[in-house]
């Protein structure tokens, strides 16, 4: 059996790095850093070494980041969804909670259908002021979820028939019946409550085999679950605060990690140097999915 081996992949640390997404058609790693108002493409070498980075900074903090089948790239950034031309320009698309100033995006990921679901959470993290938005392919936004704490992962089951999200901020990972046709949410359950708030579940992927990759935010690793919720396997990442992961590079078998250093004092990070950085993550034995890309609209309603 191959060695599970953990190393920094990316040269810069963000502040909160988040969200990255594994774009196959351009063989490029997507991330955001959500302090810093901006997102990265990475493009990656033949050996799976960081090859060159071109970063595209907005006016607002940001979230989540997708490919669309438009070319560019739609973003969940403020309090709505914003899309970015193959030059760079910044065109807002619908703001799900337009004139507020307590509350931004998060985390986002697209369905099969290509419609692009994203959440809120309060800048003071207060509970049940965040969301869940979906970007319709008509470029409307439909309102999914409200009584969030902080919306953090999204990803769905090799089959399309649930959903996974995760409430940082209730320290739950729930699993939904889910409608690929409409997009419709059925019945709701917990498949793994944290207790205590110190460690939280954050951003997730869901693997080919449908083991579903959960960062942990505030306990240094990534662990993967079943579909019933059972721990199957425990990754340390030597980074207190993990923020999500993806499968990435040309046979998927690689599990990009974004961590963060936003919050650590001096004597963290002193420990943590590495902390902020994107981390590979080799040896696992299995394979992950690229992203999906939002499919609708790139024009404002």
């Amino acid at each position: 059996m191959t060695a599970v081996t953990v190393a920094p992949w990316s040269k810069e640390a963000g502040l909160l790095s988040e969200g990255p997404r594994w774009h196959e058609e351009r063989g490029e790693l997507l991330w955001v850093d959500i302090i810093g108002s901006k997102f990265h493409r990475a493009s990656i070498g033949p050996d799976g070494e960081l090859d060159a980075v071109a970063t595209v900074a907005v006016d607002r903090h940001v979230g989540a980041v997708a490919p669309t089948t438009a070319g560019g790239y739609v973003l969940a950034a403020g309090t709505g969804f914003l899309y970015v031309d193959e030059e760079g320009s910044v065109h807002e698309l619908a703001q799900a909670a337009a004139g507020r100033d307590d509350v931004r995006m998060n985390d986002g990921a697209c369905d099969r259908r290509g419609r692009f679901w994203a959440g809120t959470m309060a800048y003071d993290e207060s509970p049940g002021k965040g969301a869940l938005y979906r970007l319709e392919l008509d470029g409307r936004c439909t309102t999914v979820l409200t009584g969030l704490t902080i919306s953090n992962g999204l990803g769905w089951s090799p089959d399309g028939a649930t959903m996974y999200l995760a409430d940082s901020g209730a320290g739950d990972l729930d699993a939904f019946e889910f409608d690929e046709p409409t997009g419709e949410l059925g019945s709701r359950r917990t498949l793994v409550h944290f207790e205590g708030g110190e460690v939280v579940p954050d951003g997730l992927t869901v693997d080919e085999e449908g083991g579903i990759w959960v960062a942990l935010w505030g306990g240094g690793a990534v662990q993967r679950y079943a579909a019933d919720g059972q721990l199957l396997m425990t990754v340390e990442i030597p980074a207190a605060k993990p923020t999500s992961c993806a499968f990435g590079g040309p046979d998927l078998a690689t599990l990009f990690v974004t961590t963060a250093r936003v919050g650590l004092d001096e004597l963290a990070l002193s420990a943590q140097s590495h902390a902020g950085k994107v981390f590979r993550v080799d040896g696992l034995g299995v394979r992950g999915t690229p992203c999906l890309p939002y499919r609708g609209s790139v024009t404002p309603p």
